[in-house]
């Protein structure tokens, strides 16, 4: 997830300047079944510390170990892990491990397309032949323009090796309206997912960011002067002001949007109400817009606190997003990754 890239290409960048060089750990390609798919990624630093995980803790000693030839001799790999003979995972992992080469180049123009909230994609290539494992190296491809992490990476050899190739959309935002206390625990936990949470108060709101912890911004806009220009398919929003004519104008201003979730916190009796007075309000809008608001938003866990609810509603969100009706896995036929 591009959230997660993100993250070891900052702690990257960090050790580039502090002189530390670090080797790229990613998955391309799994035979069985893992705890995480191909496309996921650690980075290692050549003191011994990492950042991010390839498993759920049973692989990383083992990258650790298999890393120090490639800080040695500057050089990339494809390594193996068969989680059949542990007790892990019944799968064979493979693992391009790759000395990370970071240009100013490359740091500008990825700065650039998260902050456009663009689209980009990651290029692995490698190869497997019976018991000989190979890794070249991999290349970002943002806006046409090839970038590669790894000064192993040779063009014209790329067509002799397997490629594994993986889409990054913009990282996942989330607008919560309101600023209360269960905004803020709702803030907190999809921090912690890894999303860009953004608050929405009222005009007359005195807290600050600080009370939001994790939040990138607090922005409290008259009703008619909300800013929803950056509002993509890669965006969530939820109303939770506990006002009624709140939400009212918040919904009016967000009539034209089309987030991917747009949920509203409160019975079924309260969202009626306010459905029929934003009808009475704006007789023209379309019925669409009241169909794709979630509300009351959230899944039934029996969420009673703060916290709850918060988890509650990002578990909507995701099974939305990621297109899936929440069952107990144990009673899921085939994969869980599926």
């Amino acid at each position: 997830m591009t959230h997660e890239f993100k993250e070891l290409i900052d702690a990257g960048i960090i050790w580039k300047q502090q002189g530390i060089n670090a080797v790229l750990a990613t998955v391309v390609s799994l035979k069985g079944s893992s705890y995480r798919r191909p496309g996921v990624r650690m980075l290692l630093s050549e003191e011994g510390n990492w950042v991010g995980a390839v498993s759920g803790g049973c692989v990383e000693k083992e990258v650790l170990f298999q890393s120090k030839s490639v800080f040695e001799t500057h050089e990339s790999k494809l390594m193996s892990y068969d989680g059949r003979f542990r007790l892990g995972c019944e799968g064979i992992l493979y693992i391009l491990l790759e000395p990370l080469s970071l240009s100013h180049e490359f740091i500008y123009a990825f700065e650039e397309v998260l902050n456009s909230r663009s689209t980009f994609n990651c290029e692995s290539y490698f190869k497997i032949e019976g018991e000989t494992l190979i890794g070249l190296g991999s290349q970002l491809i943002i806006n046409d323009r090839s970038y590669s992490l790894t000064q192993c990476v040779e063009v014209s050899n790329m067509d002799e090796f397997d490629c594994f190739s993986q889409s990054f959309s913009p990282i996942f935002q989330l607008y919560i309206f309101g600023a209360e206390h269960d905004a803020v625990q709702l803030c907190k936990m999809a921090t912690q997912i890894g999303w860009q949470v953004h608050i929405i108060a009222p005009p007359d709101e005195a807290k600050s960011l600080e009370y939001f912890k994790g939040a990138i911004s607090l922005n409290t806009p008259i009703y008619e002067n909300i800013d929803t220009s950056k509002f993509d398919n890669e965006t969530a929003v939820v109303l939770m002001t506990h006002s009624f004519n709140k939400d009212i104008q918040y919904l009016m201003a967000l009539k034209d949007v089309n987030p991917c979730y747009m949920g509203l916190l409160g019975p079924s009796h309260r969202r009626e109400r306010i459905f029929s007075k934003l009808v009475e309000y704006l007789p023209d809008v379309e019925p669409e817009f009241f169909e794709s608001i979630y509300g009351p938003m959230g899944v039934d866990i029996g969420a009673e606190s703060a916290s709850e609810i918060a988890l509650s509603i990002l578990a909507e969100i995701l099974s939305v997003i990621r297109n899936k009706q929440p069952i107990f896995l144990k009673d899921k036929k085939g994969h869980i990754h599926e």
